[in-house]
C-alpha cells in the first residue's frame, strides 16, 4: 500500500513538472485573444471580393501590360477523348447506334493512335502495350466481321480511317500454299538403296 501510494505521487509531481503553470485567469485571457482574432462570416464574405481582385500571380521579369499565358492546351487524353466522339458520331448509323462494328472500329482507332503515342513516350510501360495489343486484335476481330458480312461498308470504313487490314480469305489449299516454293528434284536412281 505504502509502495502504490509512492509511486501515485511520484507519478503526480513529474506530471505537474512538465505542465506550464498558469493561473486560470491568465487561460481565460488567452482564449478570448484567440477568439478576438478569428473572423466572423460577414466579414470573410465581404472581403472575398476584394481578395478577388487582388488575386494574381506576379512573374519576375513580367510587366504590368504583358500577358503571357502558360500551358493552355489541354491534357493529350482530353484530346483524345474529343476525337473519339467526333469520330464516332460520324460513322454511326442512326442516332442511338453504339454497337455496329463502325462506331466500335472507329473508336478504337482513336484509341490506339493515342496509345501509340503514349508508347512512344514512355517505351517501358508494359502493361500499356499489352492492352494496346489486345484493342489491336479486338478492332482486328471486328473487321474480319464486317468483312464478311458487308464488304462495301468494309471497304468504306478501311478508306475513311485509313487502317490497314487485310481481310481474311478461304482456307487455301496445299498447292496454293507452298506453290511459291521451288518443287524438289527427283530423286536419282543410282543413289536410291534397294532392299
Amino acid at each position: 500500500m505504502k509502495f502504490s501510494s509512492l509511486v501515485l505521487l511520484a507519478s503526480i509531481g513529474a506530471v505537474s513538472a512538465f505542465t506550464p503553470s498558469l493561473p486560470s485567469s491568465k487561460i481565460s485571457s488567452v482564449i478570448q485573444e484567440t477568439q478576438r482574432f478569428q473572423p466572423l462570416a460577414a466579414e470573410f464574405d465581404d472581403d472575398e471580393e476584394e481578395q478577388e481582385k487582388d488575386d494574381y500571380i506576379e512573374l519576375e521579369g513580367m510587366e504590368d501590360g504583358d500577358v503571357e499565358l502558360i500551358n493552355t492546351e489541354p491534357p493529350a487524353w482530353a484530346v483524345s477523348a474529343e476525337k473519339v466522339q467526333a469520330l464516332r458520331e460520324k460513322h454511326r448509323l442512326h442516332d442511338k447506334d453504339t454497337g455496329s462494328p463502325e462506331y466500335q472500329v472507329a473508336g478504337m482507332t482513336e484509341r490506339i493512335s493515342y496509345l501509340t503515342s503514349h508508347l512512344q513516350m514512355h517505351p517501358k510501360d508494359f502493361s500499356t502495350r499489352r492492352g494496346l495489343v489486345a484493342l489491336v486484335n479486338k478492332r482486328r476481330r471486328l473487321l474480319n466481321y464486317l468483312s464478311t458480312e458487308d464488304v462495301d461498308r468494309y471497304k468504306a470504313l478501311i478508306a475513311s480511317l485509313g487502317i490497314r487490314h487485310k481481310a481474311p480469305g478461304t482456307v487455301p489449299s496445299r498447292e496454293e500454299t507452298y506453290a511459291r516454293f521451288p518443287k524438289q528434284k527427283a530423286a536419282r536412281k543410282h543413289l536410291v538403296k534397294k532392299n
